[in-house]
């Protein structure tokens, strides 16, 4: 997911710049970083010896409002692209 926040962003750059491309380019770095955490929370879930769901429902919610955030700047690029 964050090598898609990247072609993202990479796309982000082929239009003229601007505040919308100053906003989706820090959400998509903000994203990124919520990807990142979300695979160390399910890493450290799966590593640690005794079972701990809540390391796991962490990793869930930070990936569920990583994605909520990727769709938003999806939407907000697809009508911003012109």
């Amino acid at each position: 997911m964050i090598g898609v926040c990247m072609t993202v962003l990479s796309i982000g750059h082929l239009n003229p710049g601007g505040e919308l491309r100053w906003v989706v380019d820090k959400l998509l770095a903000v994203d990124s970083l919520l990807f990142l955490v979300s695979a160390l929370l399910s890493f450290v879930s799966m590593r640690t010896r005794l079972p701990s769901p809540k390391y796991e429902f962490r990793a869930e919610v930070v990936f569920i409002v990583g994605l909520g955030i990727l769709a938003m700047v999806a939407v907000v690029l697809a009508f911003a692209i012109t």
